[in-house]
């Protein structure tokens, strides 16, 4: 009987684990989505009033804005506006720069609310917008400064898909906290900045710069070394001929299934 090497599975289980399934990226920006969905149910339902909720700038009252304001909503098409871009950017964000992931987003979090406290206007703010235009700038500047093939293209997919959103950081519009959109922002490209080093190294592959320097692969080559791996360690298992049996046999009922 044919026994499976431990240092195969542990070579297997490393690789495996790697990279997080979809699944694993979506889980956290998808709980997050959920509970302001479950809040602003509430808000409707029982008719709550939240706005003491969000920030009101330069008042000691308004400070706890700062970490609740992103949760509230004014109504549901206000909401659904930000669950959206908030659930494809921290996908994105939490599949292929999970490293900083939590960082950045904290960071993003409560830089934002803290500069809407110390300069915005003297009205309340409410909303995650401020966060989902601080996401946006942080993947489209961490292309811009770590210049890897992975980064550039999700540099321009959110550059295709939410340009327009830039024209929320002019000021003077009604109803529109502009003021968090631009400071969000100004956040998404300070972590960028920040955190640029790192991003520099999750995104960069090793073995392109040690192995085939200079050369750039669109498919991560670990992929193909944990197919290899499956596919030998299933040979390794699969049921093998009795000695009185032919090979010809075997690979004619191989063939038919």
């Amino acid at each position: 009987m044919n026994t499976i090497k431990q240092n195969d599975l542990v070579n297997l289980e490393q690789h495996s684990q790697k990279e997080p399934s979809f699944k694993d990226s979506i889980r956290m920006p998808l709980m997050f989505v959920g509970a302001l969905w479950v809040i602003e149910s509430l808000h409707t339902l029982l008719g709550l009033d939240f706005r003491g909720l969000g920030i009101f700038p330069m008042r000691l009252s308004g400070l706890w804005g700062i970490l609740t304001a992103p949760l509230v909503h004014s109504d549901f098409a206000h909401l659904f506006s930000n669950s959206v871009p908030f659930l494809m950017l921290g996908t994105l964000i939490v599949h292929f720069y999970r490293k900083v992931a939590l960082s950045a987003f904290f960071l993003i979090y409560m830089l934002t609310g803290a500069a809407v406290w110390l300069l915005g206007r003297e009205v309340y703010h409410l909303g995650a917008s401020g966060v989902v235009y601080g996401m946006v700038a942080f993947v489209f500047w961490t292309g811009i400064l770590t210049r890897n093939p992975i980064s550039i293209v999700l540099t321009l997919i959110v550059t295709f898909l939410y340009s327009g959103m830039f024209l929320g950081i002019l000021p003077n519009q009604e109803g529109v906290s502009w003021e968090s959109h631009l400071f969000g922002a100004i956040s998404g490209m300070y972590c960028a900045f920040l955190f640029r080093n790192e991003l520099e190294e999750e995104t960069s592959s090793p073995d392109n710069e040690e192995d085939e320097e200079g050369k750039v692969f669109f498919f991560d080559r670990d992929t193909f070394t944990d197919q290899r791996m499956e596919d030998e360690l299933l040979d390794d298992y699969s049921p093998k001929p009795p000695s009185w049996q032919s090979s010809s046999t075997w690979e004619n009922s191989e063939t038919q299934d």
